[in-house]
């Protein structure tokens, strides 16, 4: 494959295409640094939301509809601020947020909340050991399993890349 371009293009081209590993394919770096954008907004959000419904003596479900409504939105938001400061008006910001991030937040909502419901930790307190050990340890494992979904995405021109062209 041909890298001349890649040597003649301006600096702003070639930091763009950092990104990838040379064939065509996102770095497992580049895939990383989405994953813990997403992880960053939804840990948030799910934290905020069992705070909130156990504060409230919310049951389970509720409190978990609201963490993970929660965890969406600031997933979202932290996307939706960069690429406002970036200039793009509120409507397509919007757009590029949902497309860059709905399937990383979907995955990561579906495997944390998972370990938090297969653990128990739901019944737990937020004084106990369980429930911030099942949650924290859900959120390693989510980016665990979100990583090379974001790299395959990325690779593809979907998902994450494309905020890209906001950068």
């Amino acid at each position: 494959m041909d890298h001349t371009a890649h040597h003649t293009s301006t600096a702003h081209d070639h930091a763009a295409h950092q990104a990838h590993d040379g064939h065509g394919g996102a770095s497992w770096g580049t895939a990383a640094k989405a994953t813990l954008h997403c992880l960053t907004g939804c840990a948030i959000g799910e934290i905020l939301g069992m705070v909130i419904g156990t504060a409230l003596l919310w049951g389970n479900v509720p409190t978990m509809v609201l963490a993970i409504t929660l965890a969406f939105v600031f997933g979202y938001s932290f996307t939706l601020f960069a690429l406002r400061r970036a200039g793009l008006d509120f409507k397509s910001a919007v757009k590029v947020a949902l497309a860059a991030d709905t399937v990383s937040i979907a995955i990561m909502e579906l495997v944390d909340n998972g370990v938090i419901a297969l653990s128990g930790a739901m019944d737990a307190h937020l004084s106990d050991t369980l429930f911030w050990t099942a949650l924290l340890g859900g959120f390693a494992v989510a980016f665990v399993i979100t990583t090379p979904v974001n790299k395959w995405m990325i690779s593809r021109g979907k998902g994450h890349a494309v905020v890209h062209a906001y950068h």
